[in-house]
């Protein structure tokens, strides 16, 4: 089965495009992102009719903020989960909570200053806990469901030991200074237990949404740092 991805910034989310016998596009990027989605789609030399399906990692507006013009321009269905099919439907999602004191601050900031009403775009594939095989799209991969930084976040998993994990690990320097566990979330104790659930998936790479690639062994010792501070009672 051949398989290649590539990695589309649109604004400050990485949209990555996923190439099977068909073609799937991981989130819709920020904002204002649509030129540079097409330069990423010329650079490729990929007709962006050929995207069959978007699948959105989850519905805050920065994953969410040029979806409706690549879904109007793509034609290409959209995947979201339940949780935060809401989001995407009504076209006004909230901002994360902060799980550090920076996060917490840019938190309230982007409260205050970010009041985005983005066009509502439907969801035609709705996904459940159980996620989803890509195998029917050519591509070795999986849709896992990975809630806390949103509850109805997911991530995808390839059989090569790829992970494009959305806002489960961050590795931008406006958010951290080195690749980990994200200063965003709802739960973070449950971002580390859906990291427990796909780190044994043989993975070996990790993709973020914010920031470059960066490997598998980091996020091991994220999360056995994360334990060792917060011990279970």
């Amino acid at each position: 089965m051949t398989f290649t991805f590539h990695r589309i910034p649109v604004g400050i989310c990485n949209c990555y495009l996923l190439r099977g016998e068909r073609a799937i596009l991981i989130d819709g990027g920020a904002q204002g992102g649509i030129r540079a989605f097409m330069r990423g789609m010329e650079r490729l030399r990929l007709d962006p009719k050929e995207i069959s399906l978007i699948i959105l990692t989850h519905g805050h507006w920065d994953h969410i903020g040029s979806l409706y013009p690549i879904q109007q321009i793509s034609g290409a269905k959209v995947a979201v989960h339940y949780r935060d099919q809401p989001w995407v439907e009504s076209g006004a999602p909230p901002f994360p909570a902060g799980v550090n004191a920076y996060g917490r601050a840019m938190s309230a900031l982007a409260k205050a200053l970010i009041h985005s009403k983005l066009p509502p775009v439907k969801a035609d594939l709705v996904l459940g806990d159980d996620g989803i095989s890509l195998d029917g799209y050519g591509i070795p991969a999986k849709v896992v469901y990975t809630p806390g930084h949103s509850m109805g976040h997911v991530s995808i998993v390839a059989e090569t030991g790829d992970a494009f994990v959305g806002d489960m690990a961050m590795n931008d320097w406006y958010l951290r200074l080195t690749p980990g566990l994200p200063i965003l979330a709802d739960d973070i104790s449950m971002v580390v237990e859906s990291w427990k659930k796909i780190l044994p998936m043989d993975i070996k790479r990790i993709y973020p949404a914010h920031g470059m690639d960066f490997p598998v062994e980091v996020m091991h010792k994220e999360i056995a740092e994360f334990d060792r501070l917060h011990p279970r009672r």
